[in-house]
């Protein structure tokens, strides 16, 4: 029998709070973002007939049809994967949050073509542990982004996303995302008003959350395997 994609949300809600209540000193709630890349707009559909309301895409094209298509005003669209910067206009236009921004020209034409709408949510993409193949970006780098962010007047800085590599040891998992939260520190440190660290999926999000994540994402748990 197939489970149901709103038993599925129920289901992760409760290892969430089971997570959290492991760490009594958490105070944040966590933030689930059902990523609905290469999944059939029914899907989408049913989780949001569910109550869900946070959505999550990697390619702009493919995010921009569903958004276009599920037509949904109480929707919070995530754009999470590596942008191209002639993708940066449609970006601006159609999405509520933006969790992959490493480089300052992407923040220059995000803030241009966001013009005249809210303020776009910006969280900067990090990537701690040097992978070659995944974006984002390390150092003193991370502070220069985050300024570009607070002085560009359509965009808002909400915090940071990271993909460690991937662990499949608990206390390895948690290792990487506390020396990530460490960083979240830093930042918070300069600008306490980002209240986002969005890091954990559904292989580590209980490690992450014991790290402090506070935004996880979430994909194949919800919706099953992907389409081709």
């Amino acid at each position: 029998m197939t489970t149901s994609i709103a038993s599925q949300l129920e289901l992760l809600q409760l290892e969430i709070a089971k997570s959290r209540e492991k760490h009594p000193n958490f105070k944040d709630n966590v933030r689930l973002v059902a990523v609905s890349k290469r999944q059939p707009l029914d899907k989408i559909e049913e989780a949001y007939q569910a109550g869900h309301r946070d959505f999550g895409e990697n390619f702009v094209q493919e995010g921009v049809e569903k958004i276009q298509n599920l037509n949904k005003s109480d929707v919070q669209w995530h754009m999470l994967g590596a942008i191209q910067s002639r993708k940066c206009k449609d970006i601006a236009e159609y999405f509520d949050w933006v969790q992959s921004v490493d480089r300052i020209k992407v923040i220059n034409k995000l803030n241009r073509a966001r013009e005249g709408k809210p303020p776009l949510n910006v969280c900067i993409q990090v990537n701690l542990f040097g992978e070659e193949q995944k974006a984002g970006v390390v150092g003193e780098a991370i502070f220069e982004l985050a300024n570009r962010v607070e002085e560009a007047q359509n965009l808002k800085l909400r915090g940071i996303m990271a993909l460690p590599p991937k662990q499949t040891e608990y206390a390895r998992q948690v290792q990487q995302f506390e020396k990530i939260a460490e960083l979240y520190q830093q930042l918070t440190a300069k600008y306490p008003h980002i209240d986002t660290l969005s890091m954990g999926m559904s292989g580590d999000f209980e490690a992450a959350i014991a790290a402090g994540s506070n935004m996880i994402r979430i994909g194949t748990a919800i919706f099953g395997q992907r389409d081709a």
